[in-house]
């Protein structure tokens, strides 16, 4: 599908091309976080309890001994599922 004349293409092109080579990469790369950070988004949306888990265990995963950790990563699962109200 294309919904830009060629003309717009052509402008937008020449205004792209004018910047510095500089420029440019920073707007790739800004680009890239920002399209970085919306898939990063979607998963915490659809998996909320790996997220939880995931960010405790990189918080406080190695001041607990791995029984304790176990147990504290199920209790997170449990209050998830209660919170989110599905059978994850």
């Amino acid at each position: 599908m294309k919904d830009t004349s060629d003309k717009m293409e052509h402008k937008f092109r020449d205004m792209l091309l004018r910047r510095s080579g500089e420029d440019r990469l920073k707007m790739g790369c800004s680009m890239h976080a920002a399209a970085r950070a919306l898939v990063k988004a979607s998963i915490s949306e659809k998996d909320p309890i790996a997220v939880n888990r995931a960010l405790f265990l990189r918080f406080y995963g190695d001041e607990f001994e791995p029984k304790e950790r176990k147990k504290i990563l199920l209790a997170l699962r449990k209050a998830a599922k209660k919170r989110i109200g599905s059978n994850v």
